[in-house]
C-alpha cells in the first residue's frame, strides 16, 4: 500500500505518516545511505529542526518590512538652503551608517543567542499550555454547554412555543392602518 505513494499523497491506512528525515542520519547531515538503505519506499518528511536556512533572505516572512528599515535619509536630511559641507555629509553618512551596522551586529552576538533560548523557551510553554490546557479546557466546554444548550432547547420548546403560538393566533385577526392627517 505505501509503495505506489507519491510525493504529497498520503497513506489511508495509518493515522499518522512515518516521519524519517531527508538528511539521514541526524549527526551525518550528508549521509543518504542511510535514508536509502534502511528506509526506501517510505514516505519522507522535512525535519524543521534540521533544515538548512537561507543566509541571503533572512526575513522571508517579511515580519520587519514597514518596522526596522531605517536608513540615513529617514533619520538625517538637510532641506534646499542649509546644506553643510559635502565632506560632513559623507562623513555623516558613513558614520551612521557603519556604526549602526557594527552596533547591530556587537548587540546580536552578545544577546542574540541568550534572547533566542528565552523565546524558545517561551513559545515552548506558550505551545504546551495551548495543547495540554486550553484546547482540552475549550473542548470540555463545549462537551457541557452542548447539554445544556439541549435542555434549554427542550425548555424554551416546551413552554415559550405554545405561549408565543396562542399570542400570535389571538393578534392575527388584529388589523393597524394608518392615515396620514393633513
Amino acid at each position: 500500500m505505501t509503495g505506489g505513494l507519491k510525493d504529497g499523497e498520503t497513506d489511508e491506512g495509518f493515522l499518522h505518516s512515518q516521519f524519517i528525515r531527508k538528511q539521514g542520519n541526524i549527526y551525518k547531515p550528508n549521509n543518504k545511505e542511510m535514508d536509502n538503505d534502511s528506509m526506501s519506499g517510505m514516505k519522507t518528511m522535512q525535519d524543521v529542526h534540521t533544515k538548512e536556512i537561507d543566509l541571503v533572505n533572512r526575513d522571508p516572512k517579511y515580519l520587519n518590512d514597514d518596522v526596522v528599515k531605517v536608513e540615513f535619509e529617514d533619520v538625517i536630511a538637510e532641506p534646499p538652503g542649509t546644506y553643510s559641507f559635502d565632506g560632513v555629509w559623507k562623513a555623516s553618512f558613513t558614520t551612521f551608517t557603519v556604526t549602526k551596522y557594527w552596533c547591530y551586529r556587537l548587540l546580536t552576538a552578545l544577546v542574540g543567542i541568550p534572547l533566542a533560548l528565552v523565546w524558545g523557551i517561551f513559545f515552548a510553554i506558550l505551545s504546551f499550555i495551548h495543547i495540554w490546557a486550553v484546547v482540552p479546557c475549550v473542548k470540555s466546554y463545549l462537551i457541557e454547554i452542548h447539554c445544556v444548550s439541549r435542555v434549554y432547547s427542550i425548555c424554551i420548546h416546551t413552554f415559550c412555543d405554545p405561549l408565543f403560538e396562542a399570542m400570535g393566533k389571538c393578534f392575527s385577526s388584529v388589523r393597524i392602518s394608518t392615515t396620514k392627517g393633513v
